[in-house]
């Protein structure tokens, strides 16, 4: 049951608003006083708070600003008698949800209380998924190989360098080029990524910069590249190396002079984007190849981070395992499977060429094929099983 708390000095208005609300099936505290609200502020967590203005002692306006300061997602819903704009101006600006004049009207209130509630619970569960999707990427490990990875993020991640990240398929480079975001002070802004090596070499200039309306036979309407998307934020270029010579160039002049011009475009825009890149080539062959510009590699390679494969961190499998144990189980909406230390020590035995994302289908493979503890024998069965 939704809670809301009332903070008026007028008893009769306290009165008739408990009883609406009791009536609409919420749960209702009261308070005579600012600081009366503010000490139950303290103790409980409220859906929605419905405030006073012009109090005595302490008015609306500094309970709002000292709550916003305890509880700054709790929607406060500000009411006056002596309501102005400039008054609701002002709460707004503090971070009130809305603002109601006494006597409130009956619809206008109920509407307003159930809004402030969609909103609380839109930010509840919106923590609540970044929890998850941050637990999802998490950097499991504490290898010494892993550890200097973590190390370089922390250094890198507050500046605005661009990151070159090298290393096999599957070892991680994904979280990594994440982890560099989300500790950024671009985290507030988005996080595109693009597959270089998944976009057919034609298209690759239409999806990083965009495309004009009538540019080429199929561009019905105009589309804002991802370069424009990430404006604010990060555009991670997973697959660098296998990028064109052409878009190449354009990537350059991107990084060059901060604007991009969109296909059949003559219009130079302006973007402000940190570039991070990810490769399993050694783009020193492919320079040597005439497959990569000399001049980009040194333009993304301001930092250079290189992920491990598996095999060079086996001392990460059971933390790993472990993991993926957890992940499968909340996906299947089940209790982790245990795993034996003599399942952990075949693992960490075994060649591992498809690195963590081979690890991570081989656990879920044993999880469903295994009996209610993942055994040596069940690793031994299934972690390679013999195809045909």
């Amino acid at each position: 049951m939704p809670k809301i708390l009332i903070i008026d000095d007028e008893r009769a208005i306290r009165s008739t608003l408990k009883e609406i609300l009791e009536f609409e099936n919420y749960n209702v505290d009261e308070a005579e006083d600012g600081e009366k609200g503010l000490q139950l502020l303290g103790k409980s967590k409220y859906d929605v708070v419905l405030c006073d203005i012009k109090m005595p002692g302490m008015d609306g306006i500094e309970v709002l600003e000292k709550a916003m300061e305890m509880t700054p997602d709790t929607p406060f819903i500000m009411v006056s008698a002596h309501g102005t704009i400039d008054t609701a101006v002002e709460a707004t600006k503090k971070g009130a949800y809305d603002f109601l004049q006494k006597p409130p009207d009956l619809n206008r209130l109920l509407v307003t209380v159930r809004n402030a509630l969609d909103k609380s619970n839109l930010v509840t569960e919106t923590k609540i998924l970044k929890k998850k999707i941050s637990k999802t990427y998490e950097m499991v490990g504490a290898s010494p190989a892993l550890t200097r990875v973590k190390q370089a993020i922390e250094k890198v991640a507050p500046t605005d360098a661009r990151v070159l990240i090298t290393g096999p398929n599957g070892s991680g480079k994904e979280l990594v080029a994440r982890a560099i975001h989300e500790h950024s002070n671009r985290s507030h802004g988005p996080l595109i990524e693009v597959n270089c090596a998944a976009i057919p070499s034609e298209l690759i200039e239409s999806e990083l910069f965009g495309h004009e309306k009538g540019s080429f036979t199929s561009a019905v309407k105009q589309r804002i590249g991802k370069f424009e998307q990430a404006n604010g934020g990060t555009l991670f270029l997973d697959e660098v190396g296998d990028m064109s010579l052409s878009a190449q160039a354009k990537v350059l002049r991107a990084l060059q002079e901060h604007k991009i011009t969109r296909v059949g475009g003559d219009k130079d825009i302006q973007v402000d984007v940190r570039v991070v890149a990810a490769t399993n080539k050694n783009l020193l062959e492919e320079i040597e190849a005439r497959n990569f510009r000399e001049d980009l590699y040194h333009r993304l390679g301001v930092i250079l981070i290189h992920v491990p494969p598996l095999n060079e961190r086996r001392e990460d499998i059971p933390d790993l395992v472990q993991k993926f144990l957890n992940d499968i189980a909340n996906d299947y909406g089940n209790k982790p499977k245990a795993i034996t230390p003599e399942a952990l020590q075949y693992l960490q035995e075994l060649d591992w060429r498809g690195n963590v994302r081979e690890l991570r289908n081989v656990v879920e493979r044993l999880v469903i094929m295994s009996g209610p503890e993942i055994t040596a024998e069940d690793a031994k069965a299934y972690a390679r099983p013999v195809v045909a």
